[in-house]
């Protein structure tokens, strides 16, 4: 047996634990970005990567963002995620115009909140680039998975907007006003940063490397359950089913709410008679 082919098994539980790490598991980690700045980003380049890191955690995961400057290329973002250690999607981006966080004179939330994204633009669903843009910018920046959560806690909105081939990147703060009522009256404060962005060049996975990317363990997938319903009001419909009975030898006359009074006896004599009578 050739020594490529052996499984080399961990000789402490530290290397344990590290592959463990490693391994596919039922319920991704929490994805995190590394902000990369090129050795000839300029200030412009620096200062977005310095206002994304206020919306994303750096660390050495399967999101990227590297930033370079260059006379064929200015003020360039290249954005991708990685699968099974491979690159599997890369958008480049160019920078038009930008004004960051400092230059917005005006409260902001808290570093780390999650936010609401919002997407406006017919390319986001017809053209291929850019669905695989929209499905990145989610991955980038839609922050912890989180069962609950409170009004109070939605405090500011991305918003992106695809128009005449460019994207808009706006960030608002969301700020809950008196309203006279139970419901609060919503307004966005612009918070910073502002982008206006060119799609460049991209580096797409094949569409069975994206398939096989985006497939759910079966494990997670819910199982359907027999014979159960609903509607569109969320009403839950249960089927029966029973075998085929024969009523004719169902034993009625043992129940006492069943058993027919004299009345009826009398009644029921009568029509029998009645029915001989006209026979004969």
């Amino acid at each position: 047996m050739d020594t490529l082919d052996r499984v080399v098994k961990p000789k402490t539980k530290r290397a344990k634990r590290f592959l463990e790490k490693r391994e596919p598991k039922l319920n991704e980690n929490i994805k995190n970005a590394m902000l990369i700045k090129g050795g000839n980003a300029n200030a412009t380049v620096t200062k977005v990567l310095k206002d994304v890191e206020f919306f994303s955690k750096k660390s050495d995961c399967s999101l990227f963002m590297f930033g370079s400057h260059n006379k064929k290329r200015p003020n360039n973002l290249v954005i991708g995620r990685m699968y099974d250690y491979h690159v599997l999607d890369m958008i480049e981006l160019g920078i038009e115009n930008f004004v960051s966080l400092k230059d917005i004179k005006n409260s902001k939330c808290p570093e780390g909140t999650k936010p609401m994204l919002i997407f406006a633009g017919d390319d986001f669903d017809v053209t291929e680039d850019y669905r695989r843009l929209k499905s990145l910018l989610i991955d980038f920046f839609r922050g912890p998975t989180v069962s609950n959560i409170r009004l109070a806690g939605l405090e500011y909105v991305l918003h992106f907007t695809a128009l005449n081939g460019k994207i808009y990147f706006r960030s608002y703060k969301l700020l809950l006003k008196k309203s006279g009522c139970r419901t609060p009256r919503i307004e966005l404060e612009e918070m910073g940063p502002s982008l206006d962005l060119v799609l460049r060049r991209t580096h797409l996975a094949s569409d069975d490397l994206y398939k096989l990317s985006m497939k759910m363990p079966k494990a997670l997938k819910p199982k359907k359950k027999k014979n159960i319903s609903h509607d569109t009001f969320g009403t839950t419909y249960g089927r029966i089913h029973m075998q085929k009975q024969d009523l004719s030898k169902l034993q009625t006359r043992k129940m006492k709410g069943l058993k027919k009074r004299p009345a009826e006896r009398i009644t029921e004599d009568h029509e029998k008679k009645s029915k001989r009578i006209k026979k004969n």
